[in-house]
């Protein structure tokens, strides 16, 4: 009965050791990853080309042709 007791003690006691033993290594190979995927949806976003960068550009360029109309 004895034993029991200790070996119970000695779980609870060491329940938060346990516990950042193993959540250690979770939370750097989260951060690792979560750094991985940022940096290679910020390189698939500078490649992909935008439909509204277009747009603007053509807005951009008519607005221009409309002011060097205006002038002649």
């Amino acid at each position: 009965m004895k034993r029991l007791c200790i070996i119970l003690a000695t779980v609870v006691l060491l329940q938060g050791c346990i516990t950042s033993l193993v959540t250690v290594p979770v939370k750097i190979a989260y951060e690792a990853t979560k750094g991985v995927v940022k940096g290679t949806a910020a390189v698939v976003r500078a490649v992909t080309p935008d439909k509204d960068d277009d747009k603007d550009k053509n807005k951009t360029n008519d607005q221009e042709k409309q002011k060097d109309q205006e002038k002649d």
